[in-house]
């Protein structure tokens, strides 16, 4: 648990990770690689919960998607060996199109969870939200110093994005029944290193905890869910 009583909204982003359907749907780059899509697709709901709470409350909510130029220029030879050992490589063609790789159906995100024109997408070649992307800048610029953080999967681009966050200087919660990790056994270890040592990697809170810190918040004048 960590303590959400002194969030500013100003200085505060919502962070959704990776809620695509490469990831979430039958037929995208985990389902080819024979994970469990049924983890993810469960947290779905928890994600929407906390984006509307968060729109609600006027915090800047930044979208990540993880995928590839159609020539994967941007894919390194490690990364695109590892994808082919677990039997999705990425590049290859599928039910919605090319694995992993940007502009085809699986890159985009899930229909539950588009992100409004006011609202950030971060596309992103690796899997931490920060490597080669826009993000830290755009953070900068708005004076972000907190982040909420939530979706898939837990224990790698979550804890990515986390991990460069806490060394980047950002106060970190993530919303751990909004987070989904590959395989069941992995969930509670990810969620349960981020409090050692008095909190190293931030604090984790439920969606019930976050929503409600987050409707105790002056309502603000955005675009609606």
């Amino acid at each position: 648990m960590t303590s959400l009583h002194d969030l500013d909204p100003q200085a505060t982003a919502l962070i959704v990770i990776d809620m695509q359907r490469d990831f979430c749907s039958p037929g995208g780059y985990a389902h080819q690689a024979g994970l469990d899509i049924t983890r993810m697709q469960a947290v779905v709901g928890q994600v929407k919960t906390l984006l509307v709470a968060a729109r609600a409350a006027g915090l800047h909510v930044f979208h990540t998607r993880e995928g590839h130029l159609p020539d994967l220029s941007d894919c390194t030879p490690a990364k695109l060996a590892r994808s082919a050992a677990a039997g999705a490589p990425i590049g290859s063609p599928g039910p919605l199109g090319r694995l992993l790789v940007r502009g085809e159906q699986g890159h985009d995100f899930v229909p539950e969870l588009r992100p409004l024109s006011c609202e950030h997408v971060i596309d992103k070649p690796g899997y931490g939200a920060f490597h080669k992307t826009t993000l830290g800048a755009l953070l900068g610029a708005f004076g972000i110093r907190r982040l909420l953080l939530c979706g898939v999967t837990t224990e790698v681009c979550v804890h990515s994005t986390l991990r460069e966050a806490i060394d980047r200087g950002f106060v970190c919660t993530t919303v751990g029944d909004a987070t989904a990790a590959s395989q069941p056994e992995h969930q509670a270890p990810a969620l349960a290193m981020i409090g050692v040592e008095g909190g190293i990697l931030g604090g984790v809170c439920s969606t019930a905890d976050a929503v409600a810190a987050l409707n105790a918040l002056p309502r603000a004048n955005r675009e609606a869910a």
